[in-house]
């Protein structure tokens, strides 16, 4: 039996991996040559953006290019190397690349993520990945390298996170080789190469729209899931929010057999038509895909009663936050009352949610459900390749999940002069979530200033005073300070009253000093 189940999640796998392989990448950048003006193309160059990393969407990165003459796949770069040729320091060295700037790196070797990790730590500003394979499409590039290579690659190359990239903060592209070519050549003939790495989202009208592929078993986006709902709120009508639960297609991944029999097991609903993969691997125990399932058509059920009306759910989100406090562990996943607490607590109707999940078709006999159906459909459309992924007016964001990043490509995303005003104040804040508890930044950054007025003034005045106060007592002190040498000059030269056996008079010598001198020191 066991045996039967290693096959059902290899299926499984499978699939996911062609999924990955045939999908296209959705690019919403452009790539651009300014310099020389004659690899400048109006039109751009075709590209791929990679999976990882933080684009600055609604910018740009315009800097010269250092092609690096090596994989870059070990850690102690060495930024002396390269092309174009620079002049050398007094030690007689070359120079190393001038910051800040864009590296380009040959493909092979290691992983992209590990290329891009040790570019940012040379002080590179973003990367774009020189291909080294031409695709069999391009008949252009595979003649042009006719006798160089023996293979072609049949399918485009991802930029795929390996799983580690989450530390990355600058953005990369993968350029195909017949480009990347000439951009090398030009750089190999120590001829200085401008490019532009720009990012833009659509921008129709003052409403952004933006989704979330997940599963609920995904560990990467408790925390966004977690934290969202007050930047949801806060953007009110402005933005519309749509959340996907992402299901495998059973019948393309072979688990329902030519006789309508579940081929694998625990891991799908329906009689092998929705699954899931399987969160601990064990399909013994523990969480099932089929689990999972379940949990994604509850959600599902949960925004369209609670969510999908004004594209904010505030119990949607209220109810994922109560789910993963109470039900997120192996025993308590599937349990019922488990779950009708989390209704309890984030005010969900259970009864409401059990017969939408029910009418829909629901999870038990060798039928369809719609809502799942639904979700297939939106997927594949959508071309999802990697879970979570967000889009910002069907634009998928890249580089990790994080509630700042999505609320800055949410602000970037709207019409010039229709932002929000929660956008003005918070967007570029260092801390976004205070900024919207509070409706200002506090921490510096774009948004609201680094500082708020009131405590601007009050700063002002505190130490305006402590200056104010240092000055009166810098102001007393001379002046005291001047009448304790006055006195002591008159001392000196105060005239002597002689009696009559040459003694002085009884009385202090400063007693002339304290009469004010009303006599002179001469008469």
């Amino acid at each position: 039996m066991s045996s039967f189940k290693g096959l059902a999640l290899s299926m499984i796998m499978a699939h996911l991996a062609s999924t990955y392989a045939e999908t296209p990448d959705n690019v919403s950048s452009r790539l651009q040559v300014h310099v020389p003006q004659s690899l400048f193309r109006a039109e751009g160059y075709d590209h791929r953006e990679a999976l990882f990393g933080v684009p600055p969407y609604g910018g740009s990165i315009a800097q010269n290019v250092y092609y690096a003459d090596a994989d870059l796949c070990d850690p102690n770069v060495d930024t002396r190397r390269g092309y174009p040729i620079r002049g050398k320091d007094s030690h007689g060295n070359m120079e190393a690349w001038p910051s800040p700037y864009i590296l380009l790196i040959d493909r092979g070797g290691c992983s992209f993520v590990n290329k891009v990790r040790n570019a940012q730590r040379s002080g590179a500003a973003g990367v774009i990945i020189a291909d080294n394979t031409c695709l069999c499409s391009d008949q252009e590039c595979v003649s042009a390298n006719a006798g160089k290579e023996l293979t072609c690659q049949t399918a485009e190359p991802i930029m795929a996170d390996d799983g580690s990239g989450s530390d990355i903060s600058i953005p990369s592209f993968l350029m195909f080789k017949k480009d990347a070519d000439l951009v090398k050549a030009e750089l190999m003939s120590n001829h200085m190469v401008q490019i532009e790495m720009q990012w833009a989202l659509p921008s129709p009208d003052d409403r952004v729209e933006y989704d979330l592929w997940t599963v609920p078993s995904d560990v990467i986006s408790r925390d966004f899931l977690k934290t969202f709902k007050q930047f949801a709120v806060a953007l009110g009508k402005h933005a519309y929010f749509t959340p996907h639960m992402y299901v495998y297609d059973g019948i393309k991944s072979h688990c329902q057999g030519a006789d309508g029999m579940n081929m694998c097991f625990n891991l799908c609903t329906n009689n092998g038509r929705y699954c899931a993969t399987d969160p601990d691997n064990d399909l013994d125990k523990g969480i099932s895909g089929a689990d999972v399932v379940k949990e994604s058509l509850r959600r599902i059920c949960i925004w369209k009663h609670y969510g999908e009306s004004d594209g904010i759910g505030r119990e949607w989100w209220d109810y994922n936050a109560e789910f993963m406090h109470r039900c997120d562990t192996p025993d308590y996943f599937a349990n019922d009352d488990c779950i009708k607490d989390v209704y309890k607590h984030s005010n969900v109707d259970g009864n409401v949610i059990d017969r939408c999940m029910r009418d829909s078709g629901g999870l038990e006999a060798d039928a369809t459900n719609s809502f799942l159906e639904m979700a297939l459909g939106n997927q594949a459309s959508r071309g999802v390749v990697v879970l979570p992924t967000a889009f910002v007016n069907t634009v998928a964001l890249r580089g990790a999940l994080t509630v700042n990043s999505v609320f800055n490509a949410i602000c970037a995303g709207f019409l010039d002069g229709t932002e929000p005003k929660i956008c003005k104040q918070c967007y570029g804040c260092h801390d976004q979530t205070s900024c919207i508890e509070n409706g200002r930044c506090s921490s510096g950054g774009a948004g609201g200033g680094g500082v708020s007025t009131h405590t601007f003034v009050l700063s002002l005045f505190v130490v305006s005073a402590a200056f104010g106060a240092a000055a009166f007592w810098h102001w007393k002190k001379t002046r005291e300070d001047m009448r304790d040498q006055v006195r002591g000059i008159l001392a000196e030269y105060m005239p002597l009253e002689d009696q009559g056996d040459g003694e002085m008079a009884n009385g202090s010598p400063m007693d002339f000093a304290r009469r004010g001198a009303s006599k002179g020191l001469i008469s």
